[in-house]
């Protein structure tokens, strides 16, 4: 299995290269930095003034045979029915998409904390390459695959899977 990393707009390089670096040790796999693709304009919902995560998922090509794909967007994503959404994952096609807009404290009026930030960032990429693998969420608050309704929900959580989790995962 790989995993490539691509990117809608520009993503900072530090933050890709810390992804890449954790997770090829959590997935024990080989991870690869794509490419950068425009961000799809019929996914922005003006009204909102936010990006649908469906629609940019579904721009997304197939992977290759035992390929992932991990897309970053740094714009704010939402679901049908929810109001935001840190991420998204369709397991089916092998591709999910987490934004870093709301994992920035500067974007609830706090002063930045760059170590928590990429904590944050890799949490929702873990808890969304773990949906590629068929997890769902898992109700242990301290798990990676912890359902994430606000960001207090995401900092209580670790970035590791637990250990019922990791039995489904058979790794």
């Amino acid at each position: 299995m790989s995993l490539e990393i691509i990117t809608f707009g520009n993503i900072e390089e530090a933050v890709l290269n810390y992804l890449s670096k954790n997770l090829e040790e959590i997935f024990s796999t080989k991870v690869n930095i794509g490419g950068s693709y425009d961000i799809p304009r019929y996914a922005y919902a003006q009204m909102r003034d936010q990006y649908l995560a469906l629609l940019i998922l579904n721009a997304l090509q197939t992977p290759k045979e035992n390929q992932k794909i991990l897309a970053i967007i740094d714009k704010d994503l939402y679901a049908e029915g929810l109001n935001f959404v840190f991420g998204e994952a369709e397991p089916k096609k092998g591709v999910c998409i987490i934004s870093i807009t709301r994992l920035r404290q500067s974007y609830y009026g706090l002063e930045e904390d760059r170590e928590l930030f990429l904590k944050r960032a890799l949490k929702e990429a873990v808890h969304e390459i773990g949906h590629l693998f068929g997890l769902n969420h898992c109700s242990n608050p301290k798990c990676v695959m912890h359902f994430s309704n606000s960001l207090l929900d995401t900092d209580r959580k670790d970035y590791h899977f637990c250990n019922n989790c990791i039995k489904i995962l058979g790794f």
